[in-house]
């Protein structure tokens, strides 16, 4: 399938590894002039160069305008952006109880208004144009919360809300909107969670974790041409894991 955005241009955040870094791979794949952004210098750098990204910048997406200065870098590089790939790191672990409210801005300001800011600078541009693609990363978190992961849940459930919000407001200028949602899949935030695989595929109908470039896969089709009828929806890539309907 052709899936016809050769020379369109992304932005993927948080990208220089795990599902961020097979996203951006994924696009360029598809002849895309991609940007990627991290908070470390060295490991983006060796990224870009592995999977051939047409620029590489770092951001701390949690400091207050940093994804809107990183959006008008990127736009003044690349002369604007056709597919903005919003995804950072997980906030702040822990139960209600044991969360401070630092750690409670940590993760809305890096989770949240990161993508609120990214999106706000991307649109006039995809507006002008009439074409724009819109991938918003969450998690299946957002339908089925996590044990530990109280910031995560609750941010990540509200991005689906600004994703179907979105989507009505731009979807008659060409631009859709849509958010993913990630099963448990290997990377090193899940090894950083310290579960042991076999616990975790003991409830993925699939038997196995997920691999990043599976959900690059899908992440690409939702960027493409094909896909221009899709917008507002929660897409899920957990082998089965959810079991809401």
């Amino acid at each position: 399938m052709d899936l016809n955005i050769q020379g369109k241009r992304a932005l993927v955040m948080g990208a220089s590894s795990g599902l961020g870094r097979a996203i951006a791979k994924a696009l360029v794949d598809e002849g895309v002039k991609v940007a990627i952004c991290a908070r470390g210098e060295a490991r983006l750098l060796e990224t870009a160069n592995a999977i051939g990204a047409e620029l590489a910048l770092t951001c701390d997406l949690a400091q207050p305008g940093g994804a809107e200065a990183l959006m008008r870098q990127v736009i003044e590089r690349l002369g604007g952006i056709d597919i903005l790939v919003t995804n950072t790191g997980g906030p702040p672990k822990g139960n209600f109880a044991d969360l401070s409210a630092g750690a409670w801005q940590t993760g809305f300001s890096g989770l949240w208004m990161s993508a609120v800011e990214a999106i706000r600078v991307a649109l006039p541009g995809m507006k002008a144009r009439q074409w724009g693609r819109i991938l918003l990363v969450t998690s299946v978190a957002a339908k089925e919360p996590l044990a530990g992961l109280t910031v995560s849940n609750a941010l990540r459930a509200g991005l689906l809300g600004l994703t179907n919000s979105l989507s009505r407001e731009v979807a008659a200028e060409g631009i859709t909107v849509n958010a993913l949602m990630p099963g448990y899949t290997k990377t090193e935030r899940l090894a950083e969670l310290g579960i042991p695989d076999e616990s975790l595929t003991d409830q993925i109908p699939a038997g196995r974790l997920g691999r990043p470039e599976e959900l690059g896969a899908l992440a690409a089709f939702l960027a493409s041409e094909q896909a221009s009828y899709i917008t507002g929806q929660a897409i899920a890539c957990d082998g089965g894991y959810l079991r809401s309907i």
